[in-house]
């Protein structure tokens, strides 16, 4: 009978590939330094190539193997450049993070149509056509693979009144169910797909938000009293990654203090 292995072996990525998009700074870069700290291979994507260069050196002076490619995943023809090129450099990607993402806000009833379209084609539409794209030239032949979708905990429901992000809940709602789907109808080619559902980090994004409300305000509104830091995606993503979570798909985690837990959060 073979042994169970151990704990540090189930978590070990050596030999493994990964993409990440949007990774070149935040959330994206965070998940990044997790998997190549496990020992992946990882290549970095974004639509800026100076981000990606310093991002792609922090890696190296880091010890993880890194490269990267500047892509637009909102725009059909980089994605699929994207998804060439990767293969290309690594051969074949075991690990896809789909992280790209924007928002936007504004009231719903003056919402620009435009805007609209922007964040769900980049946030829902891009995360299908990359997912398809990787699937079909490397995933589904080599029955292995393991997709990671950022969704976040604005896709488990709506906003306190002085957030108007309509569009950016509605693409992560869209996510969420994206990650439910494609788990159902890809298991058969043992590939999984999670998501994971982010609450208030401290990020670039977050920044506008944090200077106005306040990082303590929005903090009290954890459980935990505090906002997501550059460590706290790590471990999920991870598990997620590695054979430690090799029996589940389809699953989604909040990783947000405790928001998601609490009556109205």
């Amino acid at each position: 009978m073979e042994m169970a292995r151990t704990v540090q072996q189930l978590f070990n990525l050596e030999g493994k590939t990964a993409l990440v998009t949007g990774g070149s700074r935040g959330l994206g870069l965070q998940m990044a330094h997790a998997l190549g700290e496990a020992g992946a291979r990882i290549v970095l994507s974004s639509r800026k190539a100076q981000d990606l260069e310093q991002a792609a050196a922090e890696l190296e002076a880091a010890g993880i193997a890194a490269d990267w490619i500047a892509a637009d995943c909102a725009d059909e023809q980089d994605i699929h450049r994207l998804a060439a090129e990767a293969l290309g450099r690594l051969g074949h990607v075991d690990i896809l993070v789909n992280n790209a993402g924007a928002s936007w806000g504004a009231p719903a009833e003056d919402h620009p149509t435009a805007a609209w379209d922007k964040v769900m084609n980049l946030n829902v539409r891009g995360y299908f056509l990359l997912s398809q794209a990787i699937a079909k030239h490397s995933m589904i032949a080599r029955r292995s693979g393991t997709i990671i979708n950022i969704a976040s905990i604005a896709g488990l429901g709506g906003n306190p009144g002085a957030m108007k992000t309509i569009a950016y809940n509605t693409s992560k709602g869209a996510v969420i169910n994206f990650t439910r789907a494609l788990a159902g109808e890809w298991g058969e080619y043992g590939i999984r797909v999670n998501a994971i559902c982010p609450g208030f980090f401290k990020t670039k994004m977050a920044t506008v938000l944090i200077e106005t409300l306040g990082e303590d305000k929005m903090a009290a509104h954890a459980p935990l009293r505090r906002l997501g830091d550059d460590e706290d995606l790590k471990g999920i993503t991870l598990l997620y990654a590695s054979d430690a979570g090799k029996h589940i798909t389809g699953q989604w985690m909040a990783v947000d203090g405790g928001v998601s837990a609490l009556v109205g959060g």
